[in-house]
């Protein structure tokens, strides 16, 4: 981190995974909501994308959001495609695996800094592979332990990212 937030330059995070329709809205919605329940809201601005085109303006996946449903959490997003811009306008851009970490990487052929483009779980206390796995193979227990994965590792990044907050 190499700056101060402040309500007139609030901090702009975008979660990304392949579809934008399970983890990267779970993260969204997740961080949003823990921003929100520490009166945060004014100095963050967060979004979340996909690297793929597959699911463009559709909602979150019905599991995903009935699993953050249950733990008040809301999914608001509409599924949008990453682009090279955001690069530039996102503070930080978290991956949820491996595979879509190197797709942000590659876009414009070149690597952007590390201290903005990261994997999720590198904010993760048990951060295990540092991917999100995901949760379409594992059932109802898939989508839950997306939830609980990333709920962890964005209490974390708020933690650190509180730090920054000029009040």
């Amino acid at each position: 981190m190499n700056r101060k937030i402040t309500k007139e330059n609030p901090y702009k995070i975008c979660f990304v995974c392949l579809g934008n329709i399970c983890r990267s809205p779970t993260a969204e919605g997740v961080f949003q909501h823990l921003v929100n329940e520490r009166g945060l809201q004014s100095y963050f601005f967060v979004d979340s994308a996909g690297t793929s085109a597959y699911h463009i303006g559709e909602p979150a996946n019905s599991k995903s959001q009935w699993v953050a449903n249950q733990k008040g959490v809301q999914l608001h997003s509409k599924a949008r495609r990453f682009e090279r811009a955001d690069l530039d306008d996102f503070d930080l851009v978290l991956a949820m695996d491996h595979e879509n970490l190197r797709n942000i990487q590659q876009l414009n052929g070149k690597i952007p800094s590390s201290e903005r483009v990261k994997l999720l779980r590198e904010y993760d206390p048990n951060p295990e592979d540092k991917a999100v796995p995901d949760p379409y193979y594992g059932g109802m227990d898939g989508f839950q332990r997306v939830f609980d994965v990333i709920k962890r590792s964005s209490e974390s990044l708020l933690d650190e990212l509180e730090e920054w907050i000029e009040k």
